[in-house]
């Protein structure tokens, strides 16, 4: 009773044992003895906020900014005591920026709840009550009995049950789980097997017991007692039985599973990294910034309240004529006072803390988010898929990334193999539209071979063949090559484990053979992709391989069917590297067959050519083609016999049965006869390589994380350029122990320390890398930090999340970027800072767990060096500047203090207060933090190495910080002390002789301040469009009709006048309009002569690709109007004033690209906003 009520409570998890009891189709037992366990639901959620939750965790995770934490306590301050401020000062733009940012971060969880409900909501049939069910995914339970049909995705971890085969085997392909495309067998227990209808289904009774939910997607332990007969049989479970959430059926038309996983206890969803909440380096910059504000605040508080108790020191300042104090002010308590004071002047200057920068930057973030979906230059037309932004918080991280870690399957590669060349019998041939030719003529080639060759696959041809007259060799030399050919495509044609489609091995074994049936009709299915190319290619040579039924295989050789016996077949491991497989010729020959790497194949062979071979190889390699290499070797009765024997008693040993096996290979698989080599391209996806250089020229170090085999990952690092051919490759694989890892680690290290010319690349499998994260992860850093490029293979999903995670706490603190398509990358999708998804063919785990996605890795180039760059550079003049205004905003007010006798007195109106940061200054920085392009988008991606000068988050350094903040103060100082040394001395500045108060003085400042702060903008703004004038100069003119509105009518609704005729009278003394112009320009002159000085002193890369020279002598100055070398000074700055008035013509613009520079002329990017035409680069 207690533990039952510790349960209910959640003291006690319920699952406390090691292992679950599932009862197939919840057939409970009837003695009532038995206390059913508690599963969870088939429901998968990737969102993080529910309807219940918004509202207090959105509130939690937006107070933990430093800022809005800020403001509430201000607010709170200010409802508690008399300030001389109103609450509403602060009140409104604090709820603003609150619920604008809950309906950004609401309206993107929404979008996450959507894709959800559709993964949710698929429909599935479920076996309940002697029929089928159709219901929805996540109404699944374990227990459940599941039908899922040929290239259905399995929607929760299924023990299979029975199949469509009478041996109940199924293939599935776990492309999304693992990234690999090859076919997998699953198979069902014999008791099962047999029950394949729905009726037969429902008499099972059977009891699975199984270990609890793991991540591990290669392990899985359990049985399965069945009861027949009033007799219980016991089978063992393992990863053969168990059908993987996100895998496909393929090859199968249907199967019966038993549901044993359900939702987020499925090995796919505890592959996921749990979500948190990711923050990129300018927000982190953010808040330090504002951590040290928030010092300089509190520092003018105590300054100013101490300096106001010594003032105050003197009776005649402590309480004077005109101010006398009260009875209760008198006995109040000094300390109490004090504390009243310094929270009235922390008040006072809260507004240098800009509360307005986090909504400025939410909505930049959110509303410069849209620039990425319309961008048509990462449209691919091909699936009709455009850029998708799944979090827009992250938008200036994609200018920061310093290492990028890639998956391969589907990410670099499109999942195709094709067949290129091969090598047979020592010549060289290429395929050319189904046909071989020779590469170039040899000693001993004849065209009589090349007339055989490419008539193989056309039939009609083949009596031409046996009577050409330009054959060159005699009939003995044609017979001997005909067979060798033959030989070569039939080794490949049977030494695989291909799958064909049941539905088309019929069509294809009960018609007429059809001499021009193509070879794309036929549906194969590999246990590897290049199994399949070679097959494929076979196809198209002429001999077709159609199928397989219990231990025959069956050939088609020039439409004549033959069939082979499968003796055995002598599987592939990572020790051989090939595999063989034994069949009996329909002459009743033994032969056997076998492939493998040339390292492996090369060294048992006795005949054939080997060296010539060798060298095709080479050459193939060199090329980054995969090449394998074919032999064969014939037995005679009695080496059979012996042979037979021996595999026998190895597959049946209980002991040590994988060392006897391995030794049976040996003794099998020596004195071959080589046929020669095959070589196949793996198909990169479009422009891989050109952008791996690039961001390798960009300073970004690429990672290739994948679940593929070594030999297959390090030829596929190879063709993409991630590893190049002068690469000195290191390996780190096969580790057995720590200390044995750790010794490898030591000599890596070595070699890269003694050789310091060549490049590195390092190899890494997952087992040793698991090794080197446990007690070695320095060692193995120093290693990765030395090498050029790393290839981590054979790696679990999380591993992959483990590797980030190093990096991400390495010392540098780098930005991490993984790019994924499969959900074996979600977990580190979600690790990294910025992760993207590719939205492949293996379905939208990685897309929709993702903060970015994309169609193709090609659009990683203009996705970072473009709209990274540009986003980072606006975001990071937002923040400078919103810290520059609220300084010239705040510091007038402190300086006042010293001219009121600290008495708290304002030096603006309220109104000005409120809207200072929300209407008079707030448009033109977020227009330019939303289109700025302080460089055409055409240079930066086709100058990679212009991201450099944006990295490590170098315009939000503390340099640049100090520079902005004292930019602010000394403008602040030349507002304020401008303005008092021209009213200061009680001066009549007007006709009649009134002289100026403390208002006039204070809007003095105002309008000095707002004129100069947005004229900076303007200085700062390099791509002018007329939405920027709209804003920049409208500020301005909305400033002076609000001000003359607001100071000419006398509002009822306002407690106080004080700012009636206001504005009015200082208008109209012609020295304010001389002391405006003149504040204005000294304010930004010496600004000015700066940006000069820098510019040609100390450019960065990105300012000399602003301002190159041509051949023709033009100089151009970013998009500004060029102007001919020797041309006035005064016509330049014409010129560039015409520019910043926007009327620099297009044809004045010259631009300083060479001809040679590969601009892309079917830009279509919203960015692209110039009116310049492309023809005019």
């Amino acid at each position: 009773m207690w533990r039952w009520v510790r349960q209910q409570l959640g003291f006690d998890p319920p699952h406390q044992s090691d292992t679950r009891t599932i009862y197939v189709a919840n057939r409970f037992p009837q003695n009532g003895l038995y206390t059913p366990q508690k599963f969870i639901d088939n429901r998968i959620i990737s969102s993080k906020y529910t309807v219940w939750n918004f509202v207090p965790k959105n509130l939690f995770e937006q107070f933990r900014r430093v800022a809005n934490f800020y403001f509430l306590i201000i607010f709170l301050v200010q409802l508690m005591i008399d300030t001389p401020t109103s609450p509403i000062t602060s009140g409104l733009p604090l709820f603003f920026v609150i619920t604008v940012t809950a309906i950004k971060q609401g309206y993107e969880d929404w979008l996450r709840h959507n894709s959800d409900n559709e993964v949710n909501g698929a429909p599935v049939y479920v076996v309940r009550s002697g029929g089928l069910v159709k219901t929805r995914s996540k109404n699944i339970r374990v227990g459940d009995i599941v039908r899922i049909a040929k290239d259905e995705i399995f929607p929760a971890d299924l023990v299979l049950l029975s199949s469509d085969r009478l041996d109940g085997s199924c293939h599935v392909t776990t492309a999304s789980l693992d990234g690999e495309t090859n076919l997998k067998t699953h198979v069902a227990v014999p008791e099962t097997a047999l029950l394949q209808t729905v009726a037969n289904l429902d008499t099972l009774v059977a009891v699975i017991e199984c270990q609890q939910p793991e991540a591990d997607l290669y392990r899985f332990m359990g049985r399965m007692i069945i009861t027949q007969q009033m007799e219980e049989i016991v089978r063992p479970l393992g990863p053969e039985s168990l059908l993987l959430r996100g895998a496909r059926l393929k090859n199968t038309k249907e199967i019966f599973g038993v549901a044993v996983y359900t939702g987020m206890e499925t090995k796919m969803a505890l592959n996921y990294k749990s979500k948190s909440q990711k923050r990129s380096a300018v927000e982190k910059s953010m808040n330090t910034f504002l951590i040290i504000y928030l010092v300089i605040l509190i520092s003018e508080a105590v300054i100013s309240t101490i300096l106001k108790y010594t003032w105050q020191a003197e009776e005649k300042w402590d309480e004077p004529w005109y101010n006398q104090k009260t009875e209760h002010q008198r006995n109040s308590s000094k300390i109490l006072r004090f504390i009243s004071d310094f929270l009235a002047f922390l008040v006072l200057y809260n507004f240098i803390i800009p509360i307005s920068l986090y909504v400025t930057v939410e909505m930049q973030k959110f509303l410069g988010s849209f620039f990425i979906g319309w961008d048509l230059d990462l449209y691919h037309e091909e699936s009709d898929q455009k850029a998708q932004v799944n979090t827009s918080d992250l938008n200036e991280e994609l200018g920061q990334v310093e290492y990028l870690f890639t998956d391969k399957t589907g990410t670099l590669t499109e999942n195709e193999m094709q067949f290129r060349e091969c090598s047979i019998n020592g010549m060289k041939y290429q395929e050319i539209n189904g046909r071989l030719v020779p590469e170039g003529p040899t000693p001993d080639s004849s065209e009589g071979n090349l007339s055989y060759l490419s008539s193989l696959s056309h039939l009609n041809n083949l009596p031409h063949l046996t009577s050409s007259s330009c054959f060159r060799t005699s009939p003995e030399n044609e017979t001997e090559l005909i067979k060798e050919h033959d030989l070569f495509f039939k080794a490949v044609s049977l030494c695989h484990t291909v799958q064909i489609s049941n539905v088309q091995t019929e069509c294809i074994g009960d018609g007429a053979w059809q001499s021009n049936l193509a070879p794309s009709q036929l549906e194969y299915y590999a246990s590897s992709p290049d199994e399949k190319a070679l097959v494929e290619a076979a196809a198209r040579i002429g001999i077709v391989f159609i199928g397989n039924s219990e231990e025959t295989m069956e050939v088609k050789t020039l439409g004549k069917l033959e069939r082979y016996k499968l003796l055995h077949v002598l599987e592939f491991d990572s020790d051989r590297r090939r595999m063989s497989v034994i069949v009996q010729a329909p002459s009743g020959e033994k032969l056997l067959f076998a492939k493998g790497a040339e390292s492996s194949i090369l060294p048992k062979c006795i005949g054939g050519e080997i060296e010539k071979t060798r060298i095709h190889v080479d050459e193939f390699a060199l090329k980054g083609l995969r090449t394998l290499c074919i032999a064969y070797r014939k037995f005679t009765s009695k080496e059979y016999e012996e042979i037979d024997k021996r595999i026998f008693e190895a597959r049946t040993a209980l002991q040590q049965r994988e060392d006897k096996l391995a030794d049976v290979f040996q003794f099998i698989e020596k004195d071959l006869i080589l046929l020669g080599a095959t070589a196949v391209e793996d198909r990169l996806q479009d422009k891989v390589r050109e952008t791996i250089e690039a961001l390798r020229m960009a300073g970004i170090k690429v990672w290739v994380l994948t679940g593929d085999k070594h030999e297959t990952a390090v030829s596929v690092s190879l063709s993409c350029g991630h590893f190049h051919r002068t690469m000195n490759i290191l390996e780190l694989i096969n580790q057995k122990s720590d200390s044995e890892c750790a010794e490898q680690l030591r000599q890596l290290g070595r070699r890269i320390t003694e050789d310091h010319v060549i490049q590195h690349g390092l190899v890494v499998d997952g087992t040793s890398l698991s090794l080197a994260l446990r007690e070695h992860e320095k060692l193995f850093m120093e290693v990765c930090r030395n090498c050029s490029a790393v290839l981590c293979c054979r790696m679990a999903p999380l591993q992959k999340a483990k590797v980030i995670r190093l990096i991400k706490i390495s010392p540098e603190k780098p930005i991490t970027l993984a790019v994924g398509d499969g959900a074996n990358d979600v977990s580190m999708i979600q690790e990294a800072h910025v992760g993207i998804g590719i939205m492949g063919k293996e379905g939208r785990q990685a897309a929709r767990n993702s903060d970015y996605a994309i169609a193709r890795f090609k659009f990683l180039s203009k996705l970072l060096f473009v709209h990274g760059h540009f986003y980072y550079i606006r975001i990071a003049t937002l923040v400078q500047y919103f810290f520059y205004k609220n300084v010239c905003f705040i510091t007038p007010q402190f300086l006042y203090q010293f001219y009121c006798l600290f008495s708290q007195q304002t030096l603006y109106d309220s109104v000005y207060l409120t809207l200072y940061n929300i209407c008079f200054t707030s448009l033109p920085i977020l227009i330019y933090s939303l289109l700025e392009q302080h460089i055409d988008p055409h240079v930066l991606q086709n100058k990679p190495t212009l991201y450099r000068d944006i990295s490590k988050n170098c315009l939000l350094s503390i340099k640049t910080f100090l520079y902005w903040t004292i930019l602010g103060f000394s403008h602040a100082f030349i507002f304020f002390f401008g303005s008092y040394l021209l009213i200061g001395k009680d001066a009549s500045l007007l006709g009649n002789g009134q002289m100026f108060g403390n208002w006039t003085f204070g809007t003095l400042v105002f309008t000095v301040m707002v004129i100069t702060v947005t004229v900076k903008m303007a200085l700062e703004t390099h791509f002018w469009t007329w939405i920027n004038h709209l804003v920049t100069w409208g500020s301005i003119i909305f400033y002076f009709i609000f001000s003359l509105f607001y100071g000419g009518i006398l509002w009822p609704f306002l407690g106080s006048q004080n700012m009636y005729f206001v504005f009015i009278q200082l208008l109209s003394s012609g020295s304010a309009w001389f002391a405006i112009i003149l504040m204005v320009v000294t304010c930004l002159f010496l600004d000015i002569i700066k940006k000069v000085f820098d510019r040609h002193l100390y450019p960065t890369s990105t300012e000399k690709a602003q301002l190159t020279e041509t051949n023709a002598g033009i100089k151009c100055l970013d998009s500004m109007c060029c102007f001919p070398e020797g041309e006035a000074a005064c016509a330049s700055i014409g010129r560039m004033l015409e520019r910043v008035i926007g009327r620099c013509s297009p044809t004045h613009i010259s631009r300083s690209w060479s001809a040679s520079d590969p601009f892309y002329t079917n830009d279509r990017s919203i960015l692209t906003l110039s009116t310049m035409d492309s023809s005019t680069c």
